[in-house]
């Protein structure tokens, strides 16, 4: 698996179901298709995707980084 990081090449939006498809190896037309059917559902959404954003680093931020 690999680090989460929003992708800079593929993101639609904030690039979080960008990252989250690719830390676990599905396609990330699949990670946005499950999100979009889960705000069919009661529930924080849009907040938890909110905060991934805030929370997820840029991926040219993070191969910046010495370690």
């Amino acid at each position: 698996m690999t680090a989460l990081a929003r992708p800079t090449n593929g993101r639609m939006i904030g690039g979080v179901c960008a990252a989250l498809a690719r830390r676990f190896g599905t396609s990330a037309t699949t990670m946005r298709v499950v999100f979009l059917l889960s705000c069919l559902l009661p529930g924080p959404q849009f907040l938890l995707y909110i905060a991934l954003w805030i929370l997820f680093p840029s991926e040219d931020k993070v191969s910046r980084t010495a370690w």
